[in-house]
């Protein structure tokens, strides 16, 4: 009997120290399981569709007001099968963009879609989407929050470097918000599908040891353990780790990883270099991270009235080849305007680029 009860104290020390211990990548040389997934879904679309969709502006700070959002329908099914049908494995779904409006009713704040022209929640709409027809779902958080976390930068201006005075209350107060949003975010979507990635934007506004990276990491990879994490503008140099920005062409073997723990590299709307590094470091030990490109059909993120002009075909499939060569991945933009709905110009070429894929892929 004194040995079942050990045995039964030992098993329940084991699971205390499983519970607490942190999730973080395993330093590697090579691509993980996950990291093998993230490769092989290769091509995806980026869907921005916010505030800024009805006001003709790429960003904003805050101020608009949010019945200024006020689609004619949000036709999700529309969105995610123009992806499924121009051959792509998955969707980025903007949530929340620099100006914190978010696409889904958060009780952590007024700025959203119900209390706008029209409340539809988006995200649970696509992430239904995504489960109809069979593909899988990425969303896009702005870290920086222009509404929430305030404008207050050292410069006094609203311009590069968009730095915010050092603060730690409000640090943290804000840090709980992000935590609690990427929660409700996951509450949303997991009765429907896993998300498949996390696309995080704005870490340059602040020093990277200002944001709750770990918190992040934790938060996510304890409910959706092969959620991919990526921070826009991922890598450093080894002299300045924050510094803004390194280029994919400028990044080397065993540059310093700007945002860890993280598992794949960011910086739009670049692409990778060639050859492409993928061994990155952090505290002196190795991590793999591949390159997700992310590159507008057009000129514009979001919709934009004055929006006409697009890449070739011959450009895009370059572009294409370029982008996943060397186990990299490809998003490529496709705005819903007003109506909520894909443009029939963007659905007419992602068909043709598709065809183009096709045969690239059935010569090889």
């Amino acid at each position: 009997m004194k040995t079942f009860y050990f045995l039964l104290f030992l098993a329940f020390l084991i699971s205390c120290n499983t519970e607490n211990k942190p999730i973080v990548p395993i330093p590697s040389n090579a691509p993980n399981q996950a990291q093998l997934k993230q490769i092989a879904r290769q091509y995806g679309m980026f869907i921005h569709f916010s505030i800024n969709t009805f006001n003709d502006i790429p960003w904003s700070d805050g101020s608009l007001p949010a019945s200024s959002y006020n689609p004619t329908t949000v036709d999700a099914e529309q969105w995610v099968k123009t992806a499924k049908d121009a051959g792509m494995n998955y969707i980025i779904l903007i949530s929340k963009h620099h100006d914190g409006f978010c696409l889904w009713d958060s009780a952590y704040t007024d700025y959203d879609v119900a209390s706008s022209g029209n409340g539809t929640n988006v995200i649970e709409e696509v992430a239904k989407a995504c489960k109809k027809f069979d593909i899988e779902l990425g969303l896009y958080y702005s870290l920086w929050d222009r509404k929430e976390n305030g404008n207050a930068y050292i410069n006094g201006e609203n311009t590069v470097p968009y730095t915010y005075v050092k603060d730690s209350v409000a640090d943290q107060k804000y840090n709980r918000f992000m935590i609690n949003q990427l929660n409700e975010l996951i509450d949303i979507t997991q009765p429907y599908t896993d998300v498949v990635e996390f696309w995080f934007d704005g870490g340059w506004t602040k020093e990277h040891n200002r944001w709750p990276l770990n918190d992040i990491y934790q938060t996510i990879k304890s409910r959706v353990p092969e959620c991919q994490i990526g921070v826009n503008w991922s890598i450093g140099l080894p002299e300045n780790i924050d510094y803004h920005a390194v280029y994919p062409e400028d990044q080397k073997e065993g540059y310093p990883i700007r945002y860890f723990p993280s598992d794949f590299r960011l910086g739009d709307p670049m692409l990778p270099a060639n050859p492409d590094p993928k061994l990155f470091t952090h505290k002196g030990k190795t991590y793999y991270m591949p390159w997700e490109s992310t590159v507008c059909l057009s000129e514009r993120w979001f919709y934009n009235t004055t929006d006409s002009t697009y890449k070739s075909i011959a450009q895009l499939t370059d572009l294409y080849q370029k982008a996943t060569a060397q186990n990299n991945i490809l998003i490529l933009n496709a705005p819903p305007n007003r109506e909520g709905k894909i443009r029939a110009k963007d659905q007419e070429i992602l068909l043709e680029l598709k065809g183009q894929i096709d045969s690239l892929e059935g010569s090889l």
